[in-house]
């Protein structure tokens, strides 16, 4: 394929590159329409509000974003944050919300907020996968719950097409097949099934620009600005996650800071355009990466494929069965979850800690459906698990002049808060010589709390009529002690 390449020339020019890229958007495309449509039921909106959102983020974002390949469309996270507003409000006030997430992304973005992503940890992220994994399996579930007993060899069907076709030919990705080939089993064959057309309505005509419906008032401000904060914050969290994702299967570099503001605008965008907001979908972009597809042609087309076959194609994609979409979701989750890390070789290896961490991220998501939550709380655990593992390096040793006229302290680790506390009580104060020598050479201090540490041991030898030297500062450890030091008791 390399060898078609013409220099300076996009790759998704390319013909090869271009035919796998549109026809892995035209599976996304078709995996949209019911997904968008459970978002619309979701959030308390008509079916074509979550299928225009989808549209309009898919084909910004395609131009906008800093992933490619990755997906954004309505998401249920999304869905999830605007429907106590939609249900309690009304239509408008949703609206009017999205365009002011949009706006807070772009702020967010601009202010450096993917940076943030550095301190997430690896088993968060694992955590975060699994967890993403099992909630498309769940997803699934309803879908072959009371349902005609052919479903399930149709369900059976379609995996193994998806599985064992791609042994013989990857000319057409297999899911795309699998749809047709059971689309037109159950047409031909008449089979009774539930399909995309029973789980709504699809648009009849492209959407129309116009403001949201609502006073522009201090009052409406005040409403939404806190629903508008937690979609902004929502969405940033997953798509930048589903992005170090899509990196690291692709081994490719993305710009989070563009991303983020890529997502603001597409956000703004589709509140002018009357969609529901929302953010990369995680199903959709493994999916479309599973496919192959690296370019943002695979996100443009599955934006305009979407409404094309709403509006053009309606009444035959209406007649996919729900069994088709069901196969291609179960397998994305199949493949998406991270089997290795809950291989046991793997957790008979791995820190107590670090399997703890994921084990809550897994947990806090799948409670909550709620990506953004678990990745915080398992951030903030691995954090705090990190603190203290960090806080036991710290050590004090003494060691006593043989004339017995004087003490040497050496400290030895990373002074923060955590290890800071029980300095303190590391010296001798009522039987140590009156020159005492605290050496800091193989310490840092990070904080004030370490300072104020430092300061109490001071004052505890001073009490008793001894001194005190700080030696083997390093210098940031000397600017900072210098600058807090006798300034932080408050008793000058």
């Amino acid at each position: 394929m390399l060898s078609s390449f013409v220099p300076g020339r996009p790759a998704w020019l390319t013909p090869s590159v271009a035919r796998a890229e549109i026809l892995s958007g035209l599976v996304v495309a078709l995996a949209l329409i019911p997904e968008a449509i459970s978002f619309s039921i979701i959030a308390g909106v008509d079916p074509s509000v979550g299928l225009f959102a989808s549209f309009t983020m898919a084909v910004v974002i395609a131009i906008a974003g800093g992933r490619p390949a990755m997906i954004s469309a309505a998401t249920g996270a999304i869905a999830l944050v605007v429907a106590p507003l939609a249900r309690e409000h009304g239509f408008g006030y949703l609206i009017a919300t999205v365009i002011l997430g949009g706006l807070i992304q772009i702020v967010l973005g601009a202010l450096g907020v993917a940076r943030l992503m550095r301190f997430v940890p690896r088993s968060v992220m694992v955590g975060f996968v699994n967890a993403l994994a099992i909630l498309i399996f769940m997803a699934q579930v309803p879908e072959l719950i009371d349902v005609p007993w052919v479903v399930y060899p149709l369900v059976g069907g379609a995996l193994a097409l998806m599985v064992f076709l791609p042994r013989l030919t990857r000319a057409v990705p297999a899911p795309l097949i699998s749809i047709v080939a059971l689309t037109a089993l159950t047409i031909g064959a008449h089979l009774a099934v539930p399909t995309v057309g029973d789980r709504g309505v699809l648009p009849s005509s492209l959407p129309v620009p116009g403001l949201p419906d609502v006073p522009f008032t201090l009052g409406t401000l005040t409403l939404i600005a806190p629903y508008a904060f937690g979609f902004a914050l929502v969405g940033l969290m997953e798509s930048l996650m589903t992005a170090k994702l899509v990196d690291d299967i692709t081994d490719t570099h993305s710009s989070k800071t563009r991303e983020s503001i890529g997502q603001g605008l597409a956000n703004i965008v589709t509140g002018f355009f009357g969609g529901m907001g929302g953010c990369a979908m995680i199903g959709q972009t493994m999916i479309n990466v599973k496919n192959g597809a690296r370019t943002r042609l695979s996100t443009f087309t599955a934006g305009v494929l979407l409404m094309v076959l709403c509006i053009v194609f309606g009444p035959l994609v209406s007649q996919i069965p729900m069994a088709a979409l069901v196969a291609v979701m179960i397998l994305v989750s199949f493949g998406t979850f991270d089997w290795h890390s809950v291989a046991p070789a793997t957790l008979r290896r791995m820190p107590a800690g670090e399997i703890g961490v994921m084990v809550i991220t897994v947990a806090v998501v799948v409670a909550t459906h709620n990506l953004a939550i678990g990745v915080v709380v398992g951030s903030l655990t691995g954090l705090v698990i990190f603190a203290r593992r960090v806080a036991h390096l710290a050590q004090v040793t003494s060691c006593l002049d043989p004339d017995g006229e004087q003490v040497v302290y050496a400290v030895t680790g990373e002074l923060f808060f955590a290890s800071s506390n029980d300095l303190v009580s590391q010296f001798d104060y009522a039987n140590d010589p009156d020159d005492v020598v605290i050496d800091l050479t193989g310490a840092h201090i990070w904080d004030a709390s370490s300072v104020a540490a430092l300061d109490a041991v001071e004052a505890k030898y001073a009490a008793r009529g001894k001194t005190v030297r700080i030696v083997g500062l390093n210098q940031p450890s000397a600017r900072m002690h210098g600058t807090l030091s006798g300034e932080l008791s408050g008793s000058h």
